[in-house]
């Protein structure tokens, strides 16, 4: 297995790894406080959670097998090199096992909580009984030769696949409302921090080992920094840009209610008798 050939490069990788994993695992609480906080999910997208919940347990079983089966890391080793370094690290193992959790807890609160008329449509349902039935067949197929690694990309495309189209629910949510009312754009924020400083990451391992191996070696983690960037960017367009008119509406209701609160505290007989010409 290879070794750092730089210190300050691995102190860099190590910090922009647990950067992107505070960034990442903190970006889930502002949804489900907002929610609690409203006792409501109403404009937040039911098939983006589900399909969440279905890309973040594909990539942690990618991410745990690779990180602690030494069966499967052998297999990697022979495939791309006993030179090179496994591309999963510790904080992307303790990500997944977070992500999972809170993603649950969402799914929970939409169950419990005020959601209007919106539920959960037949095609996302449908997407993820294919997905699941397909990896449940993959399985069966690598047991008889045990091909783990290629079990794991096969979990890796699933979790490249979910986060290509978890977003497009939400996108076109918020486009037919004209608002992201009910949507967190704190998670966004935190999201495009975490995804911006997991590229770095891996840019700086293949700086060090003067390989990109772990790139096309690792495909799905460079496509799902790409991706969640490029439809973190759509969201800050539609939440600052494109819709912040129900957000200005409340400025001025409000600065309407507190011109009449301040005209019902002035009594007439503080008001200053007109002067006798």
């Amino acid at each position: 297995m290879a070794s750092w050939n730089s210190v300050p490069l691995e102190v860099t990788y190590e910090i922009l790894g647990w950067f992107a994993f505070i960034a990442w695992s903190i970006s889930f609480y502002p949804q489900v406080i907002l929610n609690f906080r409203r006792k409501s999910v109403v404009g937040l997208n039911f098939d983006f959670v589900l399909l969440n919940l279905t890309k973040h347990s594909s990539y942690l079983i990618y991410n745990a097998s690779l990180y602690f089966s030494s069966a499967i890391q052998k297999q990697y080793f022979q495939k791309y090199g006993y030179d090179q370094m496994i591309p999963v690290a510790a904080n992307d193992v303790a990500f997944s096992v977070h992500a999972v959790v809170l993603t649950a807890i969402a799914l929970f609160q939409i169950a419990i909580y005020e959601r209007g008329s919106q539920k959960l449509s037949k095609i996302s349902i449908g997407i993820v009984s294919v997905v699941w039935l397909t990896a449940a067949v993959c399985f069966f197929v690598a047991l008889s030769d045990h091909s783990w690694l290629w079990l794991l990309n096969v979990f890796n495309s699933i979790q490249v696949l979910m986060t290509t189209i978890k977003y497009i629910p939400q996108v076109s949510m918020n486009f037919l409302r004209k608002s992201t009312d009910g949507f967190s754009i704190g998670n966004i924020l935190l999201d495009f921090s975490g995804g911006i400083a997991n590229y770095g990451q891996m840019v700086v391992q293949s700086i060090d080992q003067d390989s990109w191996v772990n790139f096309y070696g690792n495909i799905g983690k460079v496509l799902l920094s790409l991706v969640s960037v490029s439809f973190d960017i759509i969201f800050i367009i539609q939440h600052y840009v494109l819709y912040p008119a129900k957000k200005l509406s409340k400025l001025v209701t409000t600065g309407d209610d507190e011109d009449q609160t301040r005209e019902h505290l002035v009594r007439p007989s503080d008001e200053s008798p007109p002067e006798n010409v």
